[in-house]
């Protein structure tokens, strides 16, 4: 039996976690370091693949070292990770050949509309369950293809290599002898065929990205490779567990039977429900999408995928210097009965599910001379529950039900401020775990299940724990006055690509 801790590595768009999981599921330690964004253009943003490197070595350090534990305790590795962001490198140098492509960025709206407009987008949605927006890899891989010289030409030569950034941790952990990604992050790239659950020639074609750049695709839970001497880690650990983060998240919450959802309120805030074996096509805008695949059966789940929450707490910090910190929020929030007519609309980079609006833009309503920066605060903070409200009803109205409850995790949810006006707007309950970190957690029960540590899925649900609920307190009338005044905000941001 191999030794009983997991390593979780947490690779996220503004930072790297490391959790030390211990047999029992208990987090031992945490690592973590944050990672510097990079915005060449408006509307652009890149990460340096070796700056994501570093910051998860330094987590795992860290990790590792505040449990007191060598990297020969270490018994599996989890990988999770921020999803579409798109890296090609050499095969033969491990370079990259440009900056990582954030999954916030719209270099490439202008591709997707004119696919759009050339009628491609129903063929998109039924091969792949998603939609045609820059948000994904496919148009990525291109541009990077066709804009770095000879990229092409070496890539068709199979001289290169493209991964999400489960990929690009997976090649730097074993020294370039696995080139592999598993189907959770397969299914956002436009190139996975979410029935045959392999990549499509179709769609490879559409796309124009070649078949030798492709990662092998393997399961979420089972060894797919082995560590090599990377000093702080010995060879041979197995890395036994990889999952986007948003679907590593929902297999942390313990969310196994349909129906179940979750809610991860992290730089961007993604929703998903557990919708069993057949992928479920949805008619109000969300995503179709792979859960997991263990021991060769595939979960699906629907998603709604909001790309600016705690994003827009970050711009109040280091944009506007109206916050020293994300903690003070909560405090300035309940510092105001309510907005004072403020509507903030962080559509940085577009709007997500369920408007799908690349063009729209960030928008703040109802300012008057009397709004102070607890009002805009307080706004900013509603504005991730009304857009978390907006994928929920679209859930809702897919699976023909309401969500009477709802799991949250991510950073955020430390917030109770959030916490409670999300249960308002949703008239639901929310439950917040023990341990909010769970997009890493479920990275952890994943390389658990897969190195055989622990049996079965059922002994991680018996380690979920609940430490809040929060109940809906809110009257009717005024949850439908806010609401309304929320989307009516929502109108004005996209009346920017308009005018």
């Amino acid at each position: 039996m191999p030794p009983g801790f997991v390593l979780a590595l947490d690779q996220g768009t503004t930072g790297s976690t490391a959790l030390v999981v211990d047999p029992e599921g208990g987090v031992r330690a945490r690592g973590y370091a944050e990672v510097p964004q990079h915005y060449p253009r408006p509307g652009w943003v890149e990460h340096d693949p070796e700056e994501l490197w570093t910051s998860v070595e330094r987590a795992a350090a860290q990790a590792l070292e505040a449990a007191g534990l060598r990297g020969d305790d270490v018994g599996a590795i989890g990988i999770t990770n921020q999803r579409e962001t798109t890296i090609v490198w050499d095969r033969a140098t491990s370079a990259p050949i440009h900056r990582a492509i954030v999954w916030q960025c719209r270099r490439t709206a202008a591709t997707c509309d004119r696919l759009r407009a050339q009628g491609h987008e129903p063929a998109v949605r039924q091969r792949t369950g998603l939609v045609l927006d820059a948000y994904f890899s496919g148009t990525k891989i291109a541009w990077l293809l066709n804009y770095v010289p000879d990229a092409r030409r070496r890539a068709a030569r199979g001289q290169l290599a493209f991964g999400t950034v489960d990929s690009w941790l997976l090649w730097k952990l074993t020294r370039g002898r696995v080139h592999a990604t598993d189907v959770s992050n397969a299914s956002r790239t436009l190139c996975l065929n979410l029935s045959t659950v392999d990549w499509d020639d179709a769609m490879c074609a559409l796309f124009d990205v070649p078949r030798e750049v492709l990662p092998e695709i393997v399961d979420s839970s089972g060894p797919c490779g082995e560590t090599a001497d990377l000093g702080w880690l010995p060879r041979g650990v197995p890395i036994a567990g990889i999952a986007g983060d948003q679907q590593a998240a929902l297999f942390g919450q313990a969310c196994f039977e349909p129906g179940t959802a979750k809610n991860t309120y992290g730089t961007g805030c993604f929703a998903l429900v557990n919708t069993g074996e057949r992928p479920v096509v949805s008619s109000h805008g969300l995503l179709t999408t792979i859960a997991w695949r263990i021991r060769g059966h595939t979960t699906y789940a629907l998603e709604g995928a909001v790309f600016v929450a705690g994003a827009a707490v970050q711009w109040l910090r280091d944009g506007l210097a109206i916050i020293a910190n994300a903690a003070e929020t909560d405090a300035l929030a309940r510092s105001v009965p309510d907005t004072g007519g403020v509507v903030f609309v962080p559509a940085f980079v577009g709007l997500g599910a369920p408007y799908w609006d690349q063009h729209a833009r960030g928008t703040i309503v109802g300012i008057t001379r009397g709004t102070t920066r607890a009002h805009i605060v307080r706004a900013a903070l509603e504005a991730i529950a009304f857009q978390s409200r907006d994928v929920l009803d679209a859930m809702a109205a897919d699976a023909k039900s309401s969500v009477g409850r709802l799991k949250v995790d991510g950073g955020a949810v430390a917030n109770d401020f959030l916490c409670q006006f999300q249960a308002d707007m949703l008239d639901a309950a929310v439950d917040r775990p023990v341990v909010i970190e769970t997009t890493a957690l479920g990275a952890a029960y994943l390389a658990g299940l897969g190195a055989g540590l622990w049996r079965s899925a059922d002994a991680v649900a018996e380690r979920h724990a609940v430490e809040r609920t929060f109940r809906p307190a809110m009257a009717a009338a005024e949850r439908a006055e806010r609401y309304a005044n929320w989307k009516r905000a929502v109108e004005r941001s996209r009346e920017w690509a308009r005018s």
